[in-house]
């Protein structure tokens, strides 16, 4: 069975998830609590049930609640993000996403995430050769 992607949601559906991850746990009160332009307790329950049906979420029992948790790993909704916001925002370019990012926080990058950085890109320079090398 293939991952379901984040991308497909609502965008009440993505805030939902949203909340859920931040909290890694949450029942239906905790999610409706931190929804803007908050809808009704009842439907903020329907889309915790619909994203469960779709297989965003699963939950447990703890008394007469119900605590829901994220299906897709953690790294996994973070490259759907990535992969959705690359298509729209970017052209699928990850050097111009990387760009936009580093113009925005350039000035408060850490010498040791300058590092990191640089490791990065000589790591995808390094593999890149050997692959034009393998051909």
């Amino acid at each position: 069975m293939t991952r379901p992607s984040l991308s497909a949601l609502s965008r009440r559906e993505r805030q939902i998830m949203e909340i859920v991850y931040c909290h890694g746990r949450a029942t239906a009160a905790d999610v409706h609590r931190e929804l803007a332009d908050r809808p009704s307790y009842s439907t903020v329950r329907t889309l915790l049930r619909v994203l469960e049906e779709k297989g965003y979420l699963a939950h447990e029992s703890d008394g007469p609640r119900y605590v829901y948790f994220p299906c897709i790993s953690t790294e996994n909704a973070k490259q759907s993000a990535m992969e959705q916001l690359l298509r729209t925002f970017f052209n699928n370019s990850a050097a111009s996403a990387m760009a936009a990012m580093l113009d925005m926080s350039s000035a408060n990058l850490s010498e040791t995430e300058l590092k990191r950085l640089a490791r990065l890109i000589q790591e995808a320079k390094t593999s890149k050769n050997k692959e034009k090398s393998d051909d």
